[in-house]
């Protein structure tokens, strides 16, 4: 082991350090202190993010579109980098308003931020891993805090369902997904991605039953459907910032662990798993907006939307041939970030008011916070791709992507997809702005929640109306590989 490749580990080091010194400060902090641990975990997400900024710089300073260090088994590129920033960003704006939604609710509030931390090193590890025993240790790294983090309120009956519905369904798919990843051993003799995809050879039917197992693991962290059916009760039940990250944070990493991995180790000469991919992509997208359409629960309706969203960026997997298929898959994850975590910190200010999660309990929250529900029209539009939203720039190069590989089959239907999404979109709106409240008078909305929301909000309009920032960190990401 050569000590000087820590340094490339910088972002993953501190996380795990903040994780470990709020398990141990919790021991000594008095109950009414507490909060202070939040702030702590938030607070730590800042050097881990100005490190992974300063191990880009430093990439570009060698003239190196990146490093691999502990024997290829983990790269550090632009492409990581971009991930790991994605994945910093749910981890504090999460942490940031689970100060207002877990006090008084569980008397571990060290536990949830330091598990929310943990699961942030693991998501960094994703992004970055190279190798598949590496690939499948982070992806349980970040399982196993998920599954305790959706089930912790234990008083609550749903929580509880939660939790075991995620951990019975991610140890089935994880499962597969091992074995599936001992078949392209089998066949290569490495479990190296760099080495994987020279030997392995001509394809045949082990090499597409190897894919096709490993796609059940990656399909259960980006709810990919046939994969999918966990995400709705899951996110009905965990608590409402959980679900929040769980929507964006595992999902962005799966994707960015999906993309090296079939890119790196599965070579398009031997399977064309982009024809696969493009079967999945109209599958899950399709799905998951018409389940969407008769969802009264807001959360159970955002998780189907969720899984909609899934089917969208696979466009980026089915065009991989199209120069825009990468830039559109790198921008619509960040822009998902902002405007999904935006719309479940508005469904917290909702349920925290009416102490129910359905969509026509929370009627008029135009009246009672208007802010938040402009907030929430923002959240919405975005979400639909209407102009001039993240959303619509994300989509425009996704659809350009699948236009662009000759799929206009797959665009035209998503673009279907993106009008029916519409209705159920429009219909939240509805509540918020043309029905009357139950219970009139303004409604109070903590500091944390708001500094969230605020946040989320500035992150979906700015890059809309300003996307030339991100379309040059894209650009930049856009150097994927390594040798």
């Amino acid at each position: 082991m050569n000590w000087a490749d820590l340094r490339w580990l910088v972002p993953e080091l501190v996380l795990s350090a903040a994780a470990v010194l709020l398990l141990v400060a919790d021991l000594f902090t008095p109950a009414e202190r507490k909060r202070w641990l939040g702030w702590f975990a938030v607070a730590s997400v800042v050097p881990a993010a100005a490190s992974a900024v300063i191990l880009l710089g430093d990439l570009q300073a060698l003239r190196s579109p990146g490093v691999r260090i502990f024997s290829d088994t983990y790269t550090l590129d632009a492409f990581a980098v971009y991930f790991k920033l994605v994945a910093l960003g749910a981890v504090a704006l999460v942490s940031l308003v689970s100060l207002e939604y877990f006090p008084g609710r569980t008397p571990h509030l060290g536990e949830v931020f330091a598990l929310l931390l943990f699961a942030g090193v693991g998501l960094l590890l994703m992004a970055s891993a190279s190798d598949l025993i590496l690939l499948l240790l982070s992806i349980e790294f970040v399982s196993l805090s998920s599954y305790l983090l959706a089930g912790f309120l234990k008083r609550d009956p749903k929580s509880n369902e939660a939790g075991v519905k995620y951990f019975l369904y991610g140890a089935a798919t994880t499962g597969v997904m091992a074995y599936g990843f001992s078949l392209l051993y089998g066949l290569t003799g490495s479990t190296s991605l760099y080495d994987i995809g020279p030997r392995l050879g001509q394809a045949g039917p082990a090499v597409y039953l190897a894919v096709g197992m490993a796609l059940a693991g990656f399909g259960f962290k980006v709810s990919m459907v046939p994969f999918h059916q966990w995400t709705p009760d899951v996110y009905e039940g965990a608590p409402t910032p959980i679900t929040a990250f769980l929507s964006v944070g595992p999902k962005a990493a799966g994707f960015a662990a999906l993309v090296r991995t079939l890119s790196v180790g599965i070579p398009l000469e031997q399977v064309n798993w982009p024809l696969l991919l493009a079967a999945l992509s109209a599958l899950t997208m399709t799905v998951g907006n018409l389940l969407a359409l008769v969802q009264r629960n807001l959360k159970r309706m955002l998780a189907y939307s969720s899984i909609a969203h899934a089917g969208y960026v696979l466009m980026a997997l089915a065009a991989w041939r199209s120069p825009w298929a990468l830039q559109g898959l790198l921008y619509y994850l960040l822009a998902y970030l902002f405007m999904n975590l935006g719309a479940f910190f508005v469904a917290m200010v909702a349920a925290d008011a009416t102490g129910s999660d359905e969509i026509p309990d929370h009627a008029g929250l135009s009246q009672r916070a208007p802010w938040v529900a402009a907030a929430m029209a923002v959240f919405m539009l975005s979400l639909t791709g209407i102009p001039p939203t993240a959303g619509f720039f994300g989509k425009f190069y996704l659809f350009a992507a699948a236009v662009d590989a000759g799929l206009l089959w797959l665009a035209a239907l998503a673009v279907a997809n993106s009008v029916v999404s519409l209705y159920y979109y429009v219909g939240v709106l509805r509540a918020l702005y043309l029905m009357p409240p139950a219970t009139p008078g303004p409604l109070p909305v903590p500091a944390g929640l708001r500094a969230g929301l605020l946040v989320a909000l500035v992150g979906t309009l700015a890059a809309g109306l300003y996307p030339q920032p991100v379309v040059l960190f894209v650009e930049t990401a856009r150097r994927l590989l390594t040798g």
